[in-house]
């Protein structure tokens, strides 16, 4: 696994969690692979669509 991606969702998934409460650490674990099992399952715990939830993890 690239170095750099891990310590980038590090980053992101903290500013996630301050942001939706509801999301817990096992919601943001990052496997290889299954990224997008990852995004569908958090669009539907937030009620966003997979691009509404990318631009948020984009922005923050």
């Amino acid at each position: 696994m690239n170095s750099n991606i891990i310590g980038y969702w590090n980053k992101k998934k903290e500013k996630l969690k301050q942001r939706f409460p509801i999301i817990t650490d096992d919601d943001l674990r990052y496997c290889e692979g299954k990224e997008k099992e990852m995004i569908e399952m958090l669009g539907n715990k937030l009620g966003k669509s997979k691009q509404e939830l990318l631009n948020i993890i984009v922005a923050i």
